[in-house]
């Protein structure tokens, strides 16, 4: 039987330029942002950082999970209309849950192959605004029969196929590596500390663009903006991550009888959006953020979905030719601190080398844009270090697991 699997080697790929907006908590002060207007904001930025003509785009591809608006539907064409492209480019939706921001990367590396020359990807995300649902209503109420409006973010951390929500997943892995809740958490303290000391030095806000009041004229069409709730003027920092207190974390109770995950050493819910132009690396007039080199995705079981960061790494560097020596940096997605600590311990990975700025435990994991995040956090400490690979990688629910492998620029100068 054949591996599975899909590897993709990308020749002359690059990231021009990424940003991201805040991470703020679900119910804060972007909970009534609409993500398409998220993502309008930073795809406005990205192509103001890069100075490229926003006319000279040719493809546009966004993701974003949760129905959170009205016009969903529209998220990839309103985010590239109105940060400027041309009525004439087409917009692509893509979704692979949390590595969305991967796989829009992995497609517009694609898509040069096809003649494309630049493409804007946007990943957006508001997880305040999943909304509270009904799937069997819509030929009415029969008298006695269940009225079944359910929580979408809630009932979507379940997988019906092995019968287990995501914590539960973590919890597996804990057990099956031998993960103790006071190891769990002292992890969580950690990627804490190093997020806020990160924020507390202004490391994090050179790619973060602030989010204000706006608004964004498109010629001939209605208007879109975005309006923070009253007494609020700017949003410019994560909003999560804290001094990072063992006692605390100690204190809280798990979410499920006999496992190690609570909502202290579990991802925060936040909302933002990210984006990344990436185009050729031989016609960037400038040196570029990041190349990309080569992505790996594979399937793993359902009830340990957080494992699958391992397997992917494994295939990316084994079908690369490189070691997991060589690789400088990793950036793995922290969905819950088991189920990072079980992909270290998998891999032999020590924590010097991983998250080295916090992660997702403290800053916060809006499902679509969090897989972009990583990478542009990735690419900085490849340059400020003058350190050559990268790896950024995540858990996928319902049993998956993404990587990428992208090298520093520099050193090809």
């Amino acid at each position: 039987m054949k591996a599975g699997g899909q590897y993709s080697a990308f020749a002359d790929a690059a990231i021009f330029d990424a940003v991201r907006t805040p991470w703020v908590d679900v119910g804060g002060a972007l909970a009534e942002v609409s993500p398409i207007d998220l993502g309008i904001k930073v795809g406005r930025e990205v192509l103001a950082r890069s100075g490229v003509d926003p006319r000279v785009v040719d493809s546009v591809l966004a993701g974003s999970m949760a129905q959170a608006s009205f016009d969903t539907y529209m998220l990839p064409r309103h985010i590239g209309l109105y940060s400027g492209v041309a009525q004439s480019v087409p917009a692509l939706g893509v979704q692979r849950i949390c590595a969305t921001g991967f796989e829009l990367l992995r497609q517009a590396a694609g898509q040069l192959g096809d003649g494309v020359q630049l493409a804007l990807c946007v990943a957006a995300e508001s997880m305040s605004r999943n909304p509270i649902a009904a799937y069997t209503h819509r030929g009415g109420f029969r008298l006695g029969a269940e009225v079944q409006f359910k929580d979408f973010l809630w009932e979507a951390l379940y997988d019906p196929a092995p019968g287990v929500d995501m914590i539960t997943t973590a919890d597996n892995l804990a057990r099956r590596y031998g993960l103790s809740r006071e190891t769990v958490d002292a992890y969580a303290c950690a990627s804490h500390q190093r997020a806020f000391a990160a924020q507390r030095t202004g490391w994090l806000a050179a790619e973060i663009v602030a989010v204000e009041h706006q608004t964004f004229e498109l010629q001939g069409y209605q208007p879109r903006s975005i309006r923070l709730p009253r007494g609020v003027d700017t949003v410019s920092e994560d909003s999560h991550p804290r001094p990072g207190e063992i006692a605390a974390l100690a204190r809280l109770r798990t979410v499920h009888e006999g496992g190690v995950q609570t909502a202290g050493n579990s991802c925060a819910v936040v909302d933002g959006a990210a984006a990344a132009l990436v185009g050729r690396a031989s016609a960037c007039r400038d040196t570029p953020l990041a190349l990309l080199r080569a992505s790996a995705v594979v399937g793993v079981a359902p009830e340990f979905m957080g494992i699958g960061p391992a397997p992917a790494i494994r295939l990316l560097l084994q079908r690369s030719g490189l070691s997991l020596d060589q690789i400088d940096r990793f950036e793995i997605n922290e969905a819950q601190s088991a189920q990072v600590l079980a992909v270290a311990q998998e891999l032999e990975l020590e924590h010097s080398r991983l998250n080295v700025q916090g992660g997702s435990l403290a800053l916060g994991h809006p499902l679509a844009a969090g897989g972009l995040r990583l990478v542009l956090t990735l690419a900085r400490q490849l340059r400020e270090h003058n350190l050559r690979y990268g790896v950024a990688a995540a858990c996928v629910g319902g049993g998956q697991g993404m990587a990428l492998l992208i090298e520093n620029s520099a050193w090809h100068a």
